[in-house]
């Protein structure tokens, strides 16, 4: 365990940022390609309206699955902020053991919910009629692995927070590797359509959740997991709760504003929500490349501040920004660039690559002002305020979205007018973030003392 951590309060940042930051990229990438195999396979071996199925569904199972998720940003910042502490190993424990318990208990119960709410969330989302029986088939069977997903994001976080982020890569790297292989007998050999990726998505989840849990137990140290030493311990998880309900909030909230989107986008048809399915994928990558360096920031913030560290802050903040802009400017570009080819990938409809170039023309070419935004966003939580970057992006996001659908009238407009809501909400929350992070930082008691370097 020791050799797979990161001493983020001492020496140089840059290389340990990175050192931290590029396995959890490709951790990310390849948790999203989970999802990107399924929409792969179903558009190229079963037809776009079974693209068309899976695509619908995305925003409603993100919106079912984020608030639980969301906890395990607190897990992370908790179990951060003690190991810089340093001398708490006991808190460190408790907080992995109620991370797990909840995550198991959590997932069954999100998922039963989710099995429950499947007819009433397409009913909401306007799903076509010609896609439904599939998109709800596709749902239910994703549910069923939701605990999974959960003892996977919270035994992963946990790690992340020490700076382990090369297992939880090797254990994607493994159960995505399942999912694929599955993937392609199901629907190619054995015709299982969406049920059969439904299914292939459930079992690789399962592979990657016992494959932490299997790795926490034979490490050393205040990161070995247990059965014996599961528990809910209340001040840890109201720690946790502190931050993590926040987050999930905030992910729930970009989720349903997503899905009154989704809802408005299904109204142009199945060709544009196969699509928007598959141009959705593409910027997925792009995101979830600028995304490690949010984690990035709320894990070295984290353990800085915890370790009065005052002055890395800063650097942490300015080095995770900078890497921010460069990997989100290189895939925009290439998204832009090679447009027609990449939406090809998923699907070889003239009329559906056409409707995707313009979604990722319009959509991806700014990508980059999301990923500057979501780096604030990392820092803020990481400094231990987690309720500031809710209400920012509640209000620059969420609620001026749903004021754009609720005004804008599809049967005259074109699509291309729901996608002009996402470029306009970033520039407002990254206005609103920026000048915050400024007054934070200023109000730190150790501002002025010059810390170690």
């Amino acid at each position: 365990m020791k050799s797979a951590t990161i001493d983020m309060t001492h020496g140089p940042l840059f290389g340990k940022i990175l050192w931290f930051s590029l396995p959890l990229m490709a951790s990310n990438v390849l948790q999203l390609l989970f999802n990107a195999a399924d929409i792969i396979v179903v558009g190229r071996f079963a037809g776009s309206a079974s693209l068309a199925a899976v695509s619908s569904t995305v925003s409603a199972i993100n919106l079912f699955t984020q608030l639980l998720i969301g906890l395990s940003v607190g897990v992370n910042v908790v179990i951060a902020r003690y190991i810089g502490l340093t001398g708490h190993k006991k808190e460190i424990s408790r907080t992995l053991h109620t991370s797990i318990y909840v995550a198991m208990i959590g997932g069954v119960a999100l998922g039963l919910l989710g099995i429950l709410a499947t007819g009433l969330v397409l009913d909401l989302t306007s799903v076509p009629d010609d896609v439904r029986p599939l998109a709800q088939l596709y749902m239910r069977i994703y549910f069923i692995g939701t605990p999974f997903t959960m003892i996977y994001n919270y035994g992963a976080a946990a790690m992340r927070a020490a700076g382990d982020t090369r297992r939880p890569l090797l254990f994607l790297l493994l159960s995505g590797m399942v999912n694929i292989v599955l993937n392609l007998i199901s629907v190619v050999l054995f015709h299982m359509d969406v049920m059969g990726v439904a299914l292939a998505t459930v079992i690789s989840q399962a592979v990657s959740a016992m494959l932490v849990l299997r790795s926490l137990a034979k490490t050393r140290g205040e990161l070995r997991f247990s059965r014996r030493l599961l528990c809910i311990d209340k001040p840890r998880l109201m720690e946790m709760a502190h931050v993590g309900i926040p987050a999930g909030i905030q992910s729930c909230m970009f989720s349903l504003s997503n899905v009154v989107i989704q809802g408005a986008i299904n109204s142009y048809g199945s060709t544009i929500i196969a699509a928007v399915g598959a141009a959705s994928s593409i910027e997925g990558f792009i995101y979830i490349a600028m995304n490690s360096f949010n984690q990035a920031a709320q894990t070295f913030i984290s353990q800085n501040l915890g370790a009065s560290k005052y002055d890395r802050i800063g650097r942490s903040l300015h080095i995770c920004m900078l890497c921010t802009v460069a990997i989100g400017l290189a895939l925009s570009t290439i998204a832009v660039v090679f447009a027609a080819p990449l939406i090809g990938i998923y699907n070889e409809d003239a009329a559906v690559i056409a409707a995707g170039v313009e979604r990722l023309h319009i959509v991806a070419s700014v990508y980059i002002l999301y990923g500057m935004s979501d780096v604030f966003v990392g820092a803020i939580r990481g400094h231990g305020v987690p309720i500031v970057p809710v209400v920012i992006n509640l209000l620059g996001a969420v609620a001026f979205r749903l004021v754009w659908i609720a005004w804008l009238d599809t049967s005259v407009y074109g699509v291309e007018w729901v996608y002009y809501s996402y470029p306009i909400s970033w520039v407002l929350i990254l206005a609103a973030l920026a000048p915050f992070w400024i007054y934070l930082r200023r109000k730190e008691p150790g501002r002025k003392i010059k810390a170690e370097r």
